[in-house]
């Protein structure tokens, strides 16, 4: 059986944790962070990470096969 490769896009973007969930970060953070673009209230809770839905998590664990 070959190696597999992992997703390139999948590694910079989620990260397991030591019981196997799957840890991601808030969308719609990159910028117009300031003024009119969010209100306080989005940046607020865009803050932090996540845990990612259990609909989602098996098709990630897939694209990093040795995390």
């Amino acid at each position: 059986m070959p190696k597999l490769k992992t997703h390139s896009g999948a590694k910079k973007r989620f990260k397991l944790s030591k019981n196997g969930k799957v840890i991601r970060g808030h969308a719609f953070t990159s910028h117009l962070l300031n003024g009119h673009g969010k209100t306080p209230k989005t940046k607020r809770h865009a803050r932090g990470t996540v845990v990612t839905d259990k609909t989602n998590t098996a098709a990630v664990k897939r694209m990093m096969p040795y995390k």
